[in-house]
């Protein structure tokens, strides 16, 4: 028995040694955890009822009673994310940043009420996208199909509430609720990415959008496709510098087939339509039709690859 204890002891000794923990510990701020995945994975579920009544949360509204609905998910909905706000912005200061707890408290609470405003306009933009949906394909019968049956739906309502999260500066939150999207779905959209109105993802699975893409109004893409980053530059330590742009920009009424690749900051111009299976890392002008591959001038020395 002896023995079993003087290994566990050097065990946690090992592991709680500040060297083995480098950049591996999450220090507690004024015993505020982590975001919860739990809670946010309700938070989004309340958001999918909220915006689309009827189809997510509670089915039984009626037109008599959708105030009712609306007013009791919303009331849960806020008192759910001021708490997940307030960890991430706990999260996101380091472990030496000075803390007032009621400054934090204050702040997140002024997000959450922003957040609230926001969500006719994002209903508005999400309407958009449902008909893009349903416009686009000839086997959907209603919106209400669309909106039960299409994972696009699903990971655009994650994607709009993480964006405007992320416009408002919460850190790690708008990242999860992408991630819970995309676990849910296969669907992988930065929550920095900018996207226009009646956006769809015919299927889904397999579809990644960086996160400095700009997408444009109208723009279709397919499953598979990738708007990647093609290089990395360096800086004097040879770690890829952050924050560049480096994803593509879309522009508006661009098609793009499964399984296209398009890498770096390039611009796809309005109304080009890209083949499927393409691999396109230079500029398309507008009303381009690009149904074999484009040659490729980089190579993958020196930072270069997906």
């Amino acid at each position: 028995m002896n023995s079993i204890s003087d290994t566990i002891d050097t065990a946690v000794d090992a592991l709680s040694s500040p060297e083995s923990l480098e950049g591996l510990f999450h220090h507690v701020h004024d015993n505020v955890p982590l975001p919860s995945n739990a809670s946010l994975i309700e938070i989004v579920e309340l958001a999918r009822g909220i915006l689309f009544p009827g189809y997510f949360g509670q089915t039984k509204v009626t037109q008599d009673t959708i105030k009712y609905h609306i007013g009791v998910s919303l009331e849960r909905f806020c008192r759910l994310l001021k708490k997940q706000v307030m960890a991430g912005l706990c999260f996101g200061l380091d472990k030496d940043d000075p803390l007032c707890i009621e400054d934090v408290r204050g702040k997140a609470l002024g997000i959450t009420e922003e957040l609230v405003r926001r969500l006719p306009e994002i209903r508005r933009i999400l309407a958009t996208d449902v008909e893009a949906a349903y416009n686009g394909d000839p086997a959907a019968t209603c919106f209400g199909e669309i909106i039960s049956c299409y994972p696009v739906i699903r990971t655009l309502t994650n994607y709009r509430l993480a964006h405007e999260l992320h416009l408002l500066g919460v850190p790690i939150i708008p990242r999860m609720i992408s991630e819970l999207a995309h676990s849910e779905t296969g669907i992988d959209i930065h929550p920095a990415a900018q996207i226009g109105h009646h956006f769809t993802i015919d299927h889904g699975t397999g579809v990644v959008i960086g996160a400095t893409c700009i997408i444009g109004n109208n723009v279709k893409l397919y499953q598979g496709v990738t708007l990647g980053a093609l290089s990395f530059p360096l800086d004097e330590n040879g770690n890829p510098i952050k924050g560049i742009p480096r994803h593509p920009i879309l522009g508006n009424d661009v098609i793009v087939y499964s399984n296209a690749t398009i890498l770096g900051r390039i611009t796809i111009g309005d109304r080009s339509v890209i083949g499927a299976n393409r691999w396109v890392t230079d500029n398309i002008a507008p009303d381009t039709k690009i149904y074999k591959n484009v040659k490729m001038h980089k190579g993958f020395e020196n930072g270069y690859g997906i």
